[in-house]
């Protein structure tokens, strides 16, 4: 079909273009693609983090919590004859202590973690950027 000035319409140019369109479902399909590949491994990173923290974690509890009862243990049979109820509340008072001391430690590490899914949440924004904001 010809135009009033005579040429012909260039198929490839047309916006609704089946190609042009195939192309950028294409293109958005392997944006979608890299993106959750990244948030899978970006997952699974921080699932082996927290795995191998746990176990970490776990281990030490266990051998601090049998030194620390054996020193409890030693230290009140120090005292027996003399002040062993005083050596008892000095040692839960440590306890105390430690668990307090414990427990805001637990507290600055959960506030330091990096945040979830970071690097895929920034490739978001590039990707949001390079396409123009809506």
């Amino acid at each position: 079909m010809a135009t009033p000035g005579g040429a012909e319409p260039d198929p490839a140019s047309s916006p609704a273009n089946p190609s042009t369109v195939r192309s950028a479902v294409r293109t958005l399909l392997s944006f979608a693609e890299t993106r959750a590949r990244l948030a899978a491994n970006e997952f699974e990173e921080q699932l082996l983090r927290l795995l191998e923290i746990a176990a970490w974690a776990a281990a030490a509890v266990f051998f601090f919590a049998i030194a620390v009862l054996l020193l409890a243990l030693f230290i009140v049979l120090v005292f027996w004859d003399s002040n062993r109820i005083l050596a008892a509340g000095l040692i839960a008072g440590l306890f105390i202590a430690g668990g307090g001391v414990s427990a805001l430690m637990v507290r600055a590490c959960l506030a330091a973690r990096p945040k979830f899914l970071a690097a895929t949440l920034a490739e978001f924004d590039k990707d949001r950027q390079r396409m123009g904001k809506p």
